[in-house]
């Protein structure tokens, strides 16, 4: 077998494999980042749902609701909401 045959075959091997693997690491990688924890680089705590799920809508509806919300209420709303979640995180023991 020529040397130039065998090199073309080997290229066009390698260019097939990683090919291969750019389509299967898209498809998982949609659904993967749920399951990786924060610190290994995964979604914050905070993030929103992900779109098309019923999580998602009742948080549009949520944000919705909070958009039209006069700011003053919103302030005081969310000075509830930390203050609530501030006293139950202060009891974490790190």
């Amino acid at each position: 077998m020529p040397r130039s045959l065998r090199s073309l075959l080997i290229l066009l091997a390698l260019s097939a494999s990683l090919s291969g693997c750019g389509t299967v690491n898209e498809k998982l990688s949609s659904g993967m980042g749920d399951y990786v924890p924060q610190w290994a680089g995964g979604l914050p705590a905070d993030a929103p749902p992900r779109a098309g799920t019923p999580q998602y809508d009742a948080y549009m509806k949520e944000r919705e609701r909070k958009r039209l919300m006069p700011a003053a209420d919103r302030e005081k709303e969310e000075q509830a909401q930390k203050g609530a979640t501030g006293s139950a995180s202060g009891t974490v023991v790190r």
